[in-house]
């Protein structure tokens, strides 16, 4: 099976492979991006040895499932606690039959969803402490592979490790989603026809995430396909809200009661904000879990133009997630999306959706801009004092003397720029300058999926950026 862009990080383990020294490398990301698949095509299931963790099971289970990859590799053994499992590892490692890598001789180890494998009142980390330091790090044709989507797990326990694994890990590779141009990809590879624009509104329902694209049918169009997977009782997805954070988190109604305060608030929220709406303190417990869905890749945290770190605010980006608590939740109509997709709520939807998809390709957004290379600040802005009121979606305060006030806007046809509309651009830039005090060039930015309509007006607009260049 081919596997669909992800060449940086084909690149990455390319690299591990052909290195003349044992490598701990972990690869993580959110729920359903796509990491095990990854792996496994790319080694073409050509591991030395290959575990995976269980969601939910207790410690036997967990062994149970260890054991029996022992015996896949022909291990006779059966180990009774985790110490025992990981010595029975090492003698299998060290057979002169182990399976190699085929193109670099390294013995790969591939242990998927390791945070399941660490239960409560186990000695998981300490084994593998033991096994790394005792002998694989002694290693240089090992490669060990950690994979996993409790992220928080990883940060915590591989990354920010105090004890035995401290600085052991030499290779970190966070799988994100998919790009538009990943998307259209593997829609062009799988035969399902969805045009640029279709391709887009698909993304503001599933964001970029591999599973959830497995699952459109070729025969049906995208209006039919969001019916089938989110509003029908038998739906794929129906249920995956819950299931997403309740198999990343331990206390996931915490960090559900986050996502649904910022889903609330599109343009987020502080750190106060959010301890006000979901009643945790401002103390530790907060920070970690803003921290874990951050991690994840569910949230971000940003800040306003001039302010710092300590005015941050924190923001909903999964666009699942926010299409969930928009339209699907408790949602009875089987057929809703066909009902309403001419809606006016749907409508109202689509501008912050799309404003989303524009903030999640910042980087194409960049280089269409000719400015990939040169280093930059991105932040909103919203007037303290001028009236009418004024804000901006995405100010790109760049090293090179410009600062870009970018604007989003989701339109089937090229945007047009009307005199009303002009002279709201003008007096945002008007009243970002008094604010700012700043010198710098101000170009005013345009993002809309087919441009702008060129009339009496659309000149004032320094840059325009469209489908295609948000596809590049």
């Amino acid at each position: 099976m081919r596997i669909i862009g992800r060449k940086i990080e084909q690149q990455r383990l390319r690299r591990l492979c052909d290195s003349q020294r044992p490598e701990f490398a972990v690869v993580y990301g959110r729920r359903r991006v796509g990491k095990t698949f990854l792996i496994r095509e790319y080694f073409s299931n050509s591991f030395a040895f290959h575990v995976s963790g269980i969601a939910g099971g207790v410690a036997r289970v967990q062994l149970q499932s260890f054991n029996e990859s022992l015996a896949d590799i022909g291990c006779p053994d059966r180990a009774h606690d985790w110490f025992e499992a990981f010595r029975l590892l090492r003698g299998q490692l060290e057979r002169d039959d182990v399976r190699r890598d085929a193109a670099s001789g390294k013995r790969v180890v591939f242990i998927d969803e390791m945070p399941w494998l660490d239960t409560p009142r186990t000695d998981y980390r300490a084994a593998l402490e033991l096994f790394w330091n005792k002998w694989g790090s002694s290693q240089p044709d090992l490669l060990l592979i950690a994979c996993g989507s409790a992220s928080s797990w990883i940060v915590r326990h591989l990354f920010k490790n105090r004890g035995g694994l401290h600085n052991r890990v030499t290779a970190r590779i966070k799988l994100e989603p998919f790009t538009l141009a990943e998307c259209a990809e593997y829609y062009r590879v799988n035969g399902i026809p969805l045009s640029q624009d279709l391709a887009i509104e698909s993304y503001m329902v599933f964001g970029g995430i591999p599973f959830y694209l497995d699952l459109l049918d070729r025969r049906l169009g995208l209006v039919q396909n969001i019916d089938n997977l989110c509003f029908s009782h038998q739906g794929e997805l129906r249920e995956e809200f819950d299931e997403l954070y309740h198999s990343l988190f331990k206390q996931a109604e915490r960090h559900v009661s986050v996502v649904r305060i910022l889903g609330s608030r599109l343009c987020g929220l502080s750190r106060r904000e959010v301890s006000e709406g979901t009643g945790i303190g401002l103390g530790g417990t907060l920070s970690a879990t803003l921290g874990e869905l951050e991690a994840s890749g569910f949230i971000r945290r940003y800040h306003a133009y001039g302010k710092d770190e300590r005015d941050a605010t924190y923001q909903l980006i999964d666009p699942f997630s926010l299409f969930y608590l928009r339209f699907m939740e408790n949602q009875t109509d089987e057929r809703f999306w066909s009902n309403n997709y001419q809606s006016g709520r749907v409508h109202a939807w689509e501008g912050y959706a799309f404003e989303l998809v524009a903030l999640l390709h910042l980087d194409q957004i960049r280089a269409t801009l000719g400015v990939a290379g040169v280093a930059y600040d991105a932040s909103t802005w919203r007037s303290a004092k001028s009236n009418p009121g004024a804000q901006v979606d995405l100010v790109l305060d760049r090293n090179d003397g410009i600062i870009n006030l970018c604007e989003m806007k989701f339109a089937r046809e090229p945007y047009q720029i009307t005199k009303a509309y002009d002279e709201v651009l003008r007096h945002k830039a008007a009243a970002f300058r008094d604010e700012t005090k700043t010198r710098k060039a101000l170009h005013l930015t345009l993002v809309s999926p087919y441009g702008v309509k060129r009339n009496a007006y659309w000149q004032d607009v320094q840059a325009v950026i469209a489908a295609d260049d948000l596809f590049a």
